[in-house]
Formats: structure tokens, C-alpha cells, sequence
């Protein structure tokens, strides 16, 4: 199966490589592209937003996660912060990467309930729940409280919120950190202005859009914004 040749090498932890398989082989039965329909170019705000997507993965695939994991070694990352933590697939990746680099924390984000609950429980399957702090409610409120750099975002919630909520996070990006952000190939226009303040040279950052997954966007911060 594609997915176990894709973990095969890459994660060497073999209870969490089978943890992974079996998270995404379940993501993988569900309809992807369906995930974000029901709020795009709707006024809802995040506590309004409905329960059609409760028991939905919206995880990344075994390459973005392999990616990240990857990106935050390198960069020996210690304070994470994730925008849409669903139930912890991308979280795992995150804090296995945490713990490599000798501790830290994934600060996840998850508007539900239910699947933060759910998030934990891998996250505990996994060993890694001592390095994840995830917050409940409107990221918009439990983010104002980061403390402390933050070296890598990944910004993996609804799309219209992903430029509110960077906005947020920024003031506390050091630089030489990192954004991975994922759907903005799948979904262009709800990006658009997104895209745009990562691009503009003012902003302190350098992006560009990378073939993973339909297309993940890829930004470093360079500078301080003009």
C-alpha cells in the first residue's frame, strides 16, 4: 500500500508509524475536497460554523506530514503552533518532532470538542502527549496567549480564517521560522488574500507554492514587516 511505502522509511518509530498508517488510511475514505464546501463563501463565523465536518480527518497526506516533521527537525524547532488540529494527524507529526529536538510544545488549535478528545487520544496512543498543549474554542481567542518564538506554524484550518489567525501569530515568529499552509491550491480564492501578504516583500516573508498535495504554500520569515 502507497501509504505504508510512504512511512516506511521516514518514520522509524514503529507504534507510531502503525498509528499513522491507520489514521490515514481511515482520512483516505473520505471525500477530501468536500471538507471545506459547506463554509466557503459563507459570512459564518468560527463558533457559528456547523457540525457537518465533526467526524471529518481534514488531515494532511503522508508526504505533508513526512514534510513537516522533516522541516521542523531541520530547523530544530521548540514551539510549534498548528491552526486546525482535527484529530491530531499532523499533531503527531509535529511533536515527534518536538521530542527529536529535546522538548518543546505543539500548541494545537480545534474549534470541536469531540475531535480535540479525539486528538488526545492518538496523541496519547502515540507517547506524545506531553508535548501538545491544544486549546478548544475559536483560535481567534485561544491563540492570543502564545508566549514565547515560535518557530514553525502550521496553518491548516478554514480557509477564511487563515489570514486572521497568521496575523495573529506573527508578532511571534523569529526569524529563519517557518509556514506550511495547506489547501491553498485546492482552494485559490479563498487564499487569495492570504497569498498575497506572504508575498509582499513588506511583510517579512518569502513564499512560494509548493506541489504537495494539490498545493501547499511554503514561507520563511526573513525580515521584521516595513
Amino acid at each position: 500500500m502507497k501509504i505504508r511505502e510512504e512511512l516506511q522509511g521516514a518514520i522509524t518509530d514503529k507504534r507510531i508509524r502503525t498509528l499513522l498508517i491507520n489514521l490515514h488510511i481511515a482520512a483516505s475514505k473520505q471525500e477530501r475536497g468536500d471538507n471545506f464546501k459547506p463554509v466557503r463563501g459563507k459570512t459564518l463565523s468560527l463558533d457559528q460554523i456547523d457540525h457537518s465536518r465533526d467526524n471529518k480527518y481534514m488531515a494532511l497526506d503522508p508526504v505533508q506530514g513526512v514534510f513537516c516533521y522533516f522541516l521542523a527537525k531541520a530547523i530544530r524547532a521548540r514551539r510549534i503552533i498548528e491552526f486546525g488540529t482535527s484529530f491530531g494527524v499532523s499533531t503527531i507529526y509535529l511533536a515527534m518532532a518536538i521530542r527529536d529536538n529535546g522538548g518543546g510544545v505543539v500548541i494545537g488549535t480545534e474549534l470541536i470538542k469531540e475531535k480535540a478528545k479525539r486528538a488526545r487520544e492518538n496523541l496519547n496512543k502515540a507517547g506524545l502527549s506531553k508535548f501538545v498543549d491544544i486549546r478548544v474554542g475559536n483560535a481567534l481567542e485561544t491563540l492570543k496567549d502564545i508566549k514565547g518564538p515560535v518557530d514553525f506554524f502550521l496553518n491548516d484550518g478554514f480557509p477564511r480564517y487563515a489570514l486572521p489567525v497568521l496575523k495573529m501569530v506573527v508578532p511571534h515568529m523569529r526569524s529563519g521560522s517557518v509556514i506550511v499552509t495547506d489547501n491553498v491550491g485546492l482552494f485559490k480564492a479563498d487564499y487569495r488574500e492570504y497569498v498575497e501578504y506572504l508575498r509582499n516583500p513588506n511583510n517579512g516573508f518569502q513564499s512560494v507554492l509548493m506541489g504537495l498535495n494539490e498545493g501547499t504554500e511554503f514561507s520563511i520569515k526573513v525580515a521584521e514587516a516595513v
